[in-house]
């Protein structure tokens, strides 16, 4: 598959060395280094890669939304109608009160309407106060209530290895995955105080009949990490262990009806890139096809960067990365007059000792380190 690879202003952008050297003249600005080690069969891009596209910019202010964020719920009555339904796709039964969504015994789990597969999902919940002997019972339920991180009364925890031992077992508190891992410490507030879940979730990953990856969970419980991305054994159930995955790669969110009138505000989900979903460089769904399709493509930009590069140090970075990205003799052939260009730069003055000079030594020890360049060259003489 093709991919676009963005292309970067020589004039504006500051990674390239020969325009540090400029804003150095200008006035002493710092600039970023060319990059460190190189590209390899895993990897595309290089180490600290200038050519490299920046992330995303989101918004995040305190206490408010991601601006990316999708809001399932703000405590207003128009976010239930938009974004919940019952299983069935009907309006749900559960209510509004105060500003809180909550829960109507025996109405069925409220469902989102979308549906998601990775992603990062905040939630805050009560346990209700009173004489509730269902312990404020509930639970987050993801891909259409496949996997469940559990709600419950958590906080007053009496140890006991009774087999009459109620609700409270380790397996089965908040902020478990239910059934398969209790939290790593418990940090529950107790009933009629709002608690917090942050929760990240990835489905499982499947390639035909073979399962890539079991999914998992990383749960933040009132700020504290409880699960610290727990591999998923199968669908999450009361007291059987499945060995079942879910195969489609999106489903609802769900909060379940477990016959209590637990409460709910400010929940909200993000869409989150699934990390098999980078193929190019390093993690688990990297592939040497893709990754050598890229570095060909990073290999013409960055001969295209030397052509129009004045200052010969920049030519020298840049017919390196083309090189670097993807060997050629003809790439090769022409680094050998550029550098001595740049040898005549360091030993005139015409390239200065300063910041810009420590640079390209780094980036012709790196070369060198890297195996790239042969030890001992003119250049690297010189600027020692």
């Amino acid at each position: 598959m093709k991919r676009k690879v963005r292309s970067v202003n020589l004039e504006l952008r500051t990674g390239g060395l020969a325009l540090g050297v400029l804003l150095l003249a200008m006035g002493g600005v710092a600039f970023a280094e060319p990059s460190g080690d190189r590209p390899d069969m895993r990897h595309a891009w290089s180490v600290h890669d200038v050519n490299r596209p920046d992330p995303v910019k989101v918004t995040a202010d305190e206490g408010k939304p991601p601006s990316d964020a999708i809001v399932l719920f703000d405590g207003t009555a128009e976010s239930v109608a938009k974004n919940w339904c019952d299983k069935k796709g009907e309006p749900t039964k559960w209510k509004m009160e105060d500003g809180k969504f909550v829960c109507v015994p025996s109405s069925g789990p409220a469902c989102t309407r979308e549906k998601f597969a990775d992603c990062q999902l905040h939630i805050e919940w009560m346990t209700p106060t009173g004489d509730d002997p269902g312990y404020g019972n509930s639970g987050v339920l993801l891909h259409d209530g496949a996997y469940e991180i559990q709600i419950l009364d958590s906080y007053a925890i009496k140890p006991s290895q009774s087999p009459w031992k109620p609700a409270n077992y380790a397996d089965g508190q908040a902020g478990a995955v239910y059934g398969q891992n209790p939290c790593l410490v418990n940090p529950a507030r107790k009933p009629g105080v709002w608690q917090s879940y942050d929760i990240v979730f990835h489905p499982p990953v499947w390639e035909g009949e073979r399962l890539v990856d079991p999914g998992s969970f990383t749960v933040f419980f009132n700020g504290v990490l409880v699960q610290d991305h727990w591999p998923l054994e199968g669908t999450t159930t009361w007291c059987r262990r499945t060995k079942k995955w879910t195969r489609q790669k999106e489903g609802r969110l769900c909060l379940q009806d477990h016959g209590n009138p637990v409460p709910f505000r400010n929940i909200w989900i993000r869409r989150i890139p699934s990390r098999f979903a980078n193929t190019t460089n390093g993690g688990p769904g990297v592939k040497a096809a893709d990754v050598a399709e890229l570095r060909h493509e990073l290999a013409a930009q960055s001969l295209k960067f030397a052509d129009a590069a004045k200052d010969p140090a920049e030519k020298y970075i840049r017919l390196w990365e083309s090189f670097c990205y993807e060997p050629s003799s003809a790439v090769r052939k022409r680094i050998v007059p550029v550098e001595a260009e740049c040898v005549k730069a360091v030993k005139s003055g015409a390239l200065k000792d300063g910041e810009h000079r420590g640079a390209l030594q780094r980036f012709v020890d790196m070369l060198v380190l890297g195996g790239w360049m042969e030890k001992g060259s003119e250049l690297e003489k010189a600027l020692k």
